[in-house]
């Protein structure tokens, strides 16, 4: 049995809670408030992230059972191999590849659309050609792709120093979402008074909410990088829970504020109506002014920063995991002989994304619509796994190597598969509030018959591999066997 790539313990856990943090609050907190009101209406948006979020917790401890029992990179890929084998392990891996990657391009080119907002007559040179309405100049590009590499080579540097500037930038995120609500909330003429009506005056109040739990799993997206980082944790496993727990509280109440204070700034059904490029920015530069504005770009660039960083990390994780199980070329297992990186995998990411701005921002998102199917079903094989593992109570059969008796656990996980069920069919169900476009369920089609070419192309292959060969090319135990707590 050849050797096993393994990665260095640098990850402390403030680190790992920034990595949470920092990736499932990207640029959409900061640009998207206009949007998500027209649709449900501050309060509507408000109650439809906090219930996203208890959702996502219940999902969390289905995540930190198996993350303490099985704390190797590679996360939902890892998990579906244990529960259903290596065919589901393959289609678990793809799909949230896919998503990963395309949310690293959607975070670039949200910086360069920021800088596009601020400084339009910088990003505003070099014009190239129009896809679907969106016109695509070369100092877009430029910057995305600069963006992008910069995070690329602090990522092969060493995941100690992306997380020591993770923790950074989340922090500074964090503080200054604080203080932009603050200064709104005190100006004449702003205040909680501008938030009525709270919900929109053409639809109910439950449909309003219901469209913001269905895009849930794309709101809160990051929490997930967890697992992928675990090989890397300096401190035990079981801790992970109670950070992904702490990172979902802290996002889901920087959600909150960002649409406590958009909505503030005036009458939020004038600002919705009104169409602006980014109805945020306009709202708080016109009440707060330039330090306003300065501030609120400042958190934005974290929360792009962050986003880069978390998901450059987990994509490249992903990828070294599948690599390493012989899915992938070896190339993306291969570490860094200083940095002891998957610096292959992290260049791959890095690469691909780069092509992403050359397609115009408006293509972009159908695709990153549809990587939304990709997260939602992680979470459902995750789920699936510990619901499996977990067991109502002792019987003559268990194995208490391989089960945990926890009712409770098993309960919270039965929970979690509805809810990643849910979020499916809100996703692909014509009628609902989140039913993916046509571009976007085109998208999807092409990724699964990729998928479907890839896997045959490589079956032969993967399945010569004897079983306890993959069990400890995945797991690093040639038995599938849970690890006791530390």
């Amino acid at each position: 049995m050849e050797e096993r790539q393994t990665l260095k313990k640098t990850l402390k856990p403030h680190w790992v809670w920034a990595i949470a943090l920092g990736s499932a609050i990207g640029w959409g907190a900061f640009v998207q408030p206009t949007t998500w009101m027209a649709d449900a209406g501050p309060l509507g948006v408000i109650i439809g992230f906090s219930i996203g979020a208890l959702l996502m917790m219940l999902i969390a401890v289905s995540y930190g059972f198996l993350i303490k029992s099985f704390p190797v990179s590679g996360g939902e890929f890892a998990y579906a191999y244990i529960s259903l084998g290596r065919t589901h392990a393959f289609i678990s891996g793809w799909f949230l590849a896919l998503g990963y990657i395309c949310i690293v391009a959607l975070n670039a080119s949200a910086f360069a659309l920021m800088i596009k907002f601020v400084f339009p007559a910088v990003i505003e040179n070099l014009h190239l050609y129009t896809i679907a309405g969106w016109d695509v100049y070369g100092m877009e590009i430029i910057i995305a792709s600069a963006a992008l590499g910069i995070f690329g080579y602090f990522n092969t540097k060493g995941t100690g120093l992306s997380g020591q500037i993770q923790f950074i930038f989340a922090c500074v995120m964090v503080v200054g979402v604080i203080a932009l609500t603050f200064m709104v909330g005190g100006q004449p003429g702003a205040g909680l008074s501008n938030i009525h009506p709270s919900f929109p005056t053409n639809t109910t109040a439950f449909a309003a909410i219901i469209s913001i739990v269905a895009i849930a799993p794309w709101a809160y997206v990051g929490f997930d990088a967890v697992p992928q980082a675990a090989e890397e944790f300096d401190f035990p496993a079981k801790k992970a829970f109670t950070l992904i727990i702490l990172a979902l509280l802290f996002a889901a109440i920087l959600y909150s504020l960002m649409i406590i204070a958009t909505s503030m700034t005036g009458p939020w059904q004038d600002l919705v109506a009104e169409n602006h490029i980014w109805g945020t920015g306009f709202a708080i530069q016109d009440v707060v002014g330039t330090m306003g504005l300065i501030i609120l770009v400042t958190a934005l660039t974290m929360g792009v920063f962050t986003g880069l960083n978390g998901f450059i990390l987990a994509t490249s994780r992903l990828l070294f995991a599948m690599s390493r199980a012989k899915i992938l070329p070896s190339a993306f297992s291969r570490l860094h002989p200083k940095h002891e990186t998957p610096y292959i995998a992290v260049i791959f990411t890095v690469v691909v994304s780069m092509l992403a701005p050359w397609f115009g921002r408006e293509a972009l998102t159908w695709v990153v619509d549809m990587s939304s199917i990709g997260v939602s079903i992680a979470y459902l094989y995750t789920c699936f796994t510990a619901f499996k593992l977990f067991k109502w109570s002792k019987d003559k059969d268990l194995i208490p190597s391989k089960h945990e008796v926890s009712p409770f656990k098993k309960t919270y996980s039965g929970i979690g598969v509805i809810a990643s069920l849910i979020f499916i069919c809100l996703l692909l169900i014509p009628g609902s509030p989140a039913f993916l476009g046509i571009e976007s369920r085109i998208a999807l089609g092409l990724w699964i018959l990729l998928g479907i070419i890839f896997y045959f192309a490589k079956r032969k292959e993967f399945n010569r591999i004897p079983k306890e060969e993959l069990n400890y090319l995945i797991l690093g135990d040639k038995e599938i066997k849970p690890k006791r707590d530390e």
